[in-house]
């Protein structure tokens, strides 16, 4: 099995890749292979909306960079890990355009990672962790993806990177998400052929204008 951790944050070092780090040490520890993959220091714009992913359906975005290889590492695995730093209470930057159309890409071309285990973490000097937190949410639940959970919000503090490491509950709760998140993938390796992925629902597009 194996998990590929996205780093939206422009420093390789800092809190959210140690973020990422106490997750992944933890899966590791359960014989996981895992990956981590630095967005945030790369210059990827966002999404266009111009839809010529629903019409080729060859999963890729028509703007040709690194998101269409990140793509095809979301879609080879087993689980998804996404960590981003605090940027005005959201999802820094970089990140955000990444998020948007890998997971556009992935939802129109057949729902491409329905069944994977997906988690996200933030990491933030002082306030701004849960907004962020339930932004990167919604796109794992967008994509059906089943999500383990911790023993908090999965939010952890510091502002020079590294200092996460001193926030005991912070480290703790990473820890406990990895120890999830690895339980989750092993009861889907498990019940392979065993339970069976309910069928894609067709989507029903609704809006209020008449």
């Amino acid at each position: 099995m194996k998990v590929v951790a996205f780093n939206g944050s422009p420093k390789a070092e800092g809190n959210t890749s140690h973020a990422l780090q106490l997750v992944t040490a933890e899966l590791e520890k359960n014989g996981i292979e895992c990956e981590v993959v630095h967005v945030g220091n790369k210059a990827i714009r966002g999404c266009t909306a111009c839809g010529q992913c629903i019409k080729q359906q060859n999963e890729q975005c028509v703007i040709k960079d690194e998101v269409n290889i990140w793509i095809q590492k979301m879609k080879a695995a087993d689980g998804l890990l996404f960590g981003s730093p605090v940027y005005f209470s959201g999802i820094a930057g970089t990140m955000k355009c990444f998020l948007d159309r890998a997971f556009y890409v992935t939802g129109v071309n057949g729902g491409m990672l329905r069944g994977k285990v997906g988690a996200v973490v933030a990491a933030v000097r002082r306030s701004g962790g849960i907004p962020t937190f339930d932004q990167l949410n919604h796109f794992i639940n967008y994509a059906e993806m089943l999500v383990p959970t911790s023993n908090y919000w999965n939010v952890i503090h510091g502002t020079k990177p590294g200092e996460v490491l001193q926030d005991e509950e912070g480290v703790q709760i990473m820890q406990v998400l990895g120890q999830n998140m690895a339980y989750t993938l092993k009861l889907i390796e498990n019940s392979a052929g065993k339970v069976e992925l309910p069928p894609r629902a067709q989507k029903a597009y609704t809006n209020f204008i008449r």
